[in-house]
């Protein structure tokens, strides 16, 4: 039976980002992602006008959101919701349409270049399934990524989300997004998306 009190959410600090890019290398390994693609990666971003310029890092990654448009357009079910909210594709219902990839608003899906399927973060739920946190989360030097239960009252999320002024990316779409900022300002939120490399 699914365990409706627990609800995976992230909350990442870009004050504490240093765009070290070790959340990156560790989803990569761990979830062996091609070259040339990413689940996660961290846009550095140019702040400020000459000669005040400093720059800020906003990590990058599936939302894991409570109304996942991509879930409602796929025509052959692949990409599906689990009860503690994680978004999964089934690799083996997917046919590559691409769909969910260009109904995604936050552009974090990407066609995996030899399976020739669709493919995204998963807040490594293999590894939360096994009470371990998610790669990104694990090997984050500076502790600007924390994971936890979104629905439950005394723990570190809640209290988090309760506590301070938090901002979610692209939250005109009401999607639900359940990865939210710590000091995202509208310079840094305008430079979501795809990652270039």
């Amino acid at each position: 039976m699914a365990d409706k009190t627990l609800r995976w959410t992230m909350v990442i600090d870009t004050n504490r980002c240093i765009g070290c890019q070790s959340c990156s290398v560790a989803c990569k390994r761990e979830n062996d992602v091609p070259l040339g693609v990413f689940r996660t990666w961290v846009k550095s971003v140019e702040k400020g006008r000459f000669p005040h310029v400093r720059r800020g890092h906003i990590p990058i990654n599936c939302n894991q959101c409570e109304d996942p448009v991509c879930v409602s357009v796929c025509p052959v079910k692949a990409t599906y919701q689990r009860e503690d909210g994680i978004v999964l594709v089934d690799p083996h219902r997917c046919i590559g349409c691409q769909y969910c990839k260009a109904a995604c608003p936050y552009e974090v899906r990407y066609l995996h270049p030899q399976k020739k399927i669709i493919s995204k973060c998963t807040f490594c739920h293999h590894r939360l399934d096994a009470a371990q946190l998610p790669a990104c989360v694990e090997a984050c030097p500076t502790g600007a990524r924390i994971i936890g239960n979104g629905k439950d009252p005394k723990g570190e999320i809640v209290r988090i989300l309760a506590g301070r002024p938090l901002q979610v990316l692209l939250g005109e779409h009401a999607t639900g997004p359940q990865v939210f900022y710590i000091g995202l300002d509208e310079e840094m939120a305008e430079t979501r998306g795809r990652r270039v490399p």
